[in-house]
């Protein structure tokens, strides 16, 4: 099971994510972290295990109210030995550096610019986006795998720092459905129990931040993974 630890970024900050709610979000202060500083987050994930991958949400970008650019090319630049996947919402493809890969979001897309993920070549994760049972955006991205790379995030925003637990049914329907792709769980994840019901679905790869946080995943339980 690979973690990918997880950051949102609003107005310059790092901000505790819940259900989807983005406008009341506030700056963390954890248990594993007490300073709202991406560099001061990254050090403490990194404390946790050394992570290779570290999920972005640029908070600001997804919703129209400026963006991170500068922030987070210092970032990738501090950090280059980390692969960041970046999720800026809508973005025009561009060569990218070596250690940024983009997060296109269904709930960034319509129908009328979906067709725009080709010139990426497949070289991007792609999430799809609900809202508890409604899927977000371009609905003809859930349907068209032509437009899919290999890699799928499903992510569930109601459950993300909810406590309720990963979807297990929607999860173990898209491996069952589409076994030759890998599928990333997003939202919800409590702690290693979910891990290992996510495993037995089908799920080698999660998204997480609240578990860390709190340390109900510590870095011996990554271990045992």
């Amino acid at each position: 099971m690979k973690i990918i630890p997880v950051i949102d970024l609003k107005d310059g900050v790092v901000v505790h994510a819940q259900q989807g709610m983005r406008e009341q979000y506030q700056p963390i202060s954890t248990d594993l972290c007490q300073s709202a500083d991406i560099y001061q987050v990254i050090e403490a994930f990194l404390g946790v295990c050394d992570f290779d991958t570290i999920y972005i949400a640029d908070l600001n970008a997804l919703t129209h109210q400026g963006d991170h650019d500068l922030l987070i090319t210092d970032v990738l630049t501090s950090f280059p030995h980390i692969l960041f996947l970046i999720d800026r919402g809508y973005q025009r493809f561009k060569k990218y550096p070596g250690n940024y890969l983009p997060v296109l979001g269904s709930e960034s897309y319509s129908d009328e610019t979906v067709l725009e993920l080709k010139a990426y070549n497949k070289r991007f994760i792609l999430s799809l986006d609900y809202s508890i049972s409604k899927a977000l955006g371009a609905k003809s991205l859930f349907s068209n795998q032509d437009l899919w790379p290999d890699t799928i995030i499903i992510m569930t925003l109601n459950r993300v720092g909810s406590n309720q637990g990963p979807d297990l049914d929607k999860l173990n329907w898209f491996c069952r459905q589409y076994p030759h792709k890998h599928f990333i769980a997003a939202g919800g994840i409590r702690n290693t129990a979910d891990l290992q019901a996510l495993k037995q679905v089908g799920v080698q790869q999660a998204l997480i931040a609240s578990a860390l946080h709190s340390g109900a995943i510590t870095r011996k339980d990554i271990k045992n993974l």
